[in-house]
């Protein structure tokens, strides 16, 4: 069993980043214009007018904050998870952002939306590379054995 898990965590790693990063390149307008086949926001307003959609509760001004931290936690999560930095940790705080992210989806918008985009799916898939014991192709690998 723990040599069939070196490629299935590397791809699981390389999807959830690539999940994680390329919303980002979206909401920056890297993946086209607004409206553009695709594409889901195209921009940081649409972006953000979307983000008040899922936090009704918050203001624009504290949506915007709260769509920056999402943002900078999705790359920091896409970098790491791409190069074995901190995976354990990292997959957790990306099965904790999933989750609340597909939560609002449900109350907010409707039970089926996390849905028809995999979100808790990749919740699952998180959780499930933050309980992996070794990761081979990884920063964590190689500090390993260095230190050994």
């Amino acid at each position: 069993m723990k040599n069939s898990s070196g490629i299935a965590q590397l791809f699981l790693r390389i999807a959830l980043s690539l999940g994680f990063l390329l919303p980002v390149m979206d909401r920056l307008g890297w993946m086209g214009a607004h409206g553009s086949s695709g594409v889901a926001w195209g921009d940081w307003k649409h972006f953000i007018d979307y983000s008040n959609i899922l936090m009704p509760f918050l203001n624009r001004p504290y949506a915007n904050i709260m769509g920056l931290t999402a943002t900078v936690s999705e790359v920091v999560f896409g970098i790491c998870l791409i190069v074995g930095l901190k995976i354990k940790q990292i997959a957790l705080g990306a099965a904790i952002l999933t989750l609340g992210f597909g939560l609002c989806m449900a109350i907010f918008l409707n039970i089926g939306a996390p849905f028809t985009y995999p979100v808790f799916v990749f919740t699952g898939a998180a959780l499930v590379l933050s309980g992996i014991g070794h990761y081979k192709w990884s920063i964590d690998d190689y500090i390993a054995v260095k230190n050994a």
